[in-house]
């Protein structure tokens, strides 16, 4: 089954979901979004490049969108997944993001599926809330296939805050040795507004 196929699956699922008897909400909604990645595209590039999957707002209907989807090891070479609070998009640029920044973790690609996951859980359990300052918050979290290792982001609303998460993540994941690891604030990235909104 094509990826475009098994996204619709997904959708499907998960608007049967949304309508369970008992639904467990989530503290925001979030949205899963999918895109390829292409060095050297335009913002307006990348922005078309980019495919909502669903938005979702209770336990049962992010399961069913993530059961539903190609799992990360399935994912062709700079293919990305991102789920973003609310219905923001993963772009730099925007005015819910310019002010952001995220925290790359370079992972092996036999941790990447593992990483999303527990990284996804984290995010809509707002387990993150005690190792952020006030007024911040996790916004998102991406991870991007690549040719020889995969990139987990997790991103943040403020960058002018001094936060460190890392400590948690190595909580969320015990066993598993990034390769590199490091913050970047997104109006520090070179292709920053002249650019597409998502680069490495």
């Amino acid at each position: 089954m094509e990826i475009t196929e098994k996204l619709e699956v997904a959708e499907t699922t998960a608007m049967c979901k949304t309508n369970d008897n008992f639904p467990v909400p989530l503290n925001t909604s979030w949205t899963f979004w999918i895109d390829k990645t292409e060095r050297g595209v335009s913002a307006a590039e990348y922005e078309a490049s980019l495919q909502k999957v669903y938005t979702v707002s209770t336990v049962q209907a992010f399961w069913s969108v993530y059961n539903n989807i190609p799992d990360v090891q399935e994912l062709k070479r700079k293919y990305s997944y991102h789920l973003m609070r609310g219905e923001r998009r993963p772009l730099w640029e925007d005015e819910e993001n310019h002010k952001g920044g995220s925290w790359h973790f370079k992972t092996n690609k036999h941790d990447s599926p593992r990483a999303w996951k527990e990284l996804l859980l984290a995010a809509i359990g707002e387990q993150f809330v005690d190792f952020l300052s006030k007024g911040d918050d996790v916004c998102g979290v991406s991870v991007t296939v690549r040719d020889k290792d995969d990139i987990v982001q997790i991103w943040n609303s403020d960058a002018s805050v001094n936060n460190d998460i890392k400590s948690k993540v190595y909580d969320l994941l015990p066993g598993v040795k990034f390769i590199a690891e490091f913050y970047r604030a997104h109006n520090t990235h070179r292709s920053y507004e002249g650019g597409k909104g998502f680069n490495y």
